[in-house]
């Protein structure tokens, strides 16, 4: 699918890419909020910690399927801006009704709902950034996208400290709260961003599996392997907590990580765009190995703070690295569903990794998760390695093909 042509800029940024990342940012100042003070607020409803992973694996996982279908339902009617709006709506809708839950299990059906429409949005948005991008900047854009994701879990969290710093222990004030920036990311999105429509005859008619490239297979084998050690964040804020860092600055360490990967993501983007993909995810997954070691040695909260501000560099080293590959792998036709189809394989396994995790951390100790996420990192790192060297490893040509 060839790309959209967007009318003017905006400091540097197309207009679609721009004010597809303003959504995002608002949309995750919303989420972020939310998240950085649930693993609290559900303990202080009396769930363990096993509980708190299976609540984010199962949302998010399960609500993962819809990742795939609404990636190949954009290619095939060569739309996103439909998917986009009705994802973002749900996020802005069910965001504040955290604030009248009363169980664990009131939590899970929010917050699967919330992640539903996360999976209708998100292939689609993708999608609609690859198309919006000019030769040479894709991963630039992907890296801005991502440094936007970001800057909204900057404010997210630091609104919620704000709020907990003045109302202590009301986190269902912050849930009311939380839901206004959602709907302005929302407004904007509407107003702003102009949809890709594709010509009829670029539209896929049909799908196989086959149509897919066997190098895209093997890169989804290598994530997987990751992605089953890189459970829930939210063992992170608890492991914070477990080192004495007091609960109202516990958001704070969410805003060191996403500072961080908001300096570092258009960077990473750029350099990924002149070196190639491969050679930053490597660097990505030994870094979150080492990282992840850290976690698991830490016994203060010293250490634990840096831990985070290395967690964001990462993220901005592999996130929109990640899915800018993705991009150049596919066929431009079916962008959407390659993206989909990632999507839906990290998210899927957010589930046995959370968990796997979650058991980890209350069967055995504090440090058990982490380890298994570090020799996990490790592992991939090396069939990435192997996957860069065997020649496997792609570049962006100027039609949006591989090569």
């Amino acid at each position: 699918m060839q790309r959209t042509k967007t009318n003017g800029k905006v400091i540097g940024i197309g207009r679609n890419v721009f004010f597809a990342g303003l959504t995002s940012f608002l949309t995750d100042t919303t989420s972020k909020m939310i998240y950085s003070i649930m693993p609290l607020f559900l303990m202080a409803l009396g769930a363990s910690k096993t509980e708190i992973s299976l609540i984010e694996g199962i949302a998010d996982s399960t609500a993962s399927i819809l990742k795939g279908l609404s990636g190949w339902w954009s290619d095939k009617s060569g739309r996103n801006k439909p998917f986009m709006v009705i994802g973002y709506a749900f996020t802005a809708l069910l965001s504040p009704l955290f604030a009248f839950v009363t169980s664990p299990i009131q939590v899970l059906a929010i917050r699967f709902s919330e992640r539903v429409g996360k999976g209708i949005r998100t292939a689609p948005r993708d999608s609609l950034v690859a198309a919006s991008s000019e030769y040479g900047t894709r991963g630039r854009n992907f890296g801005f996208h991502k440094a936007m994701d970001n800057s909204g879990a900057i404010l997210g969290p630091l609104l919620a400290f704000g709020i907990l710093s003045l109302f202590p222990g009301q986190y269902r004030k912050a849930f009311l709260i939380s839901g206004i920036p959602a709907l302005l990311g929302l407004l904007s999105l509407i107003v702003f961003v102009k949809d890709r429509k594709a010509a009829k005859h670029a539209l896929p008619k049909r799908f196989s599996f086959k149509d897919l490239p066997p190098r895209f297979y093997v890169f989804l084998a290598i994530v997987f392997m990751f992605t089953l050690g890189n459970s829930t964040d939210a063992l992170l804020l608890i492991k914070a907590g477990d080192v004495g860092i007091d609960p109202a600055f516990i958001p704070i360490m969410y805003l060191i990580y996403n500072s961080v990967s908001v300096l570092f993501s258009v960077p990473a983007g750029v350099l990924s765009d002149r070196i190639g993909r491969e050679r930053l995810i490597i660097f990505g997954y030994l870094l979150y190995s080492i990282i992840y070691l850290g976690f698991g040695r830490a016994a203060t909260a010293g250490p634990v703070i840096g831990l985070f501000a290395l967690y964001g560099l990462y993220s901005a080293s592999t996130d929109g690295v990640q899915k800018a590959l993705v991009t150049d792998i596919v066929d431009p036709k079916l962008k959407g569903t390659g993206l989909g189809i990632y999507n839906f394989l990290v998210g899927i396994t957010l589930l046995p990794a959370s968990i796997i995790a979650g058991l980890l951390y209350d069967r055995i100790d504090n440090r058990a998760p982490f380890y298994f996420g570090a020799v996990m990192a490790l592992s991939a790192a090396v069939l990435m390695f192997f996957y860069y060297m065997s020649g496997k490893g792609v570049k962006e040509t100027e039609n949006g093909t591989s090569s």
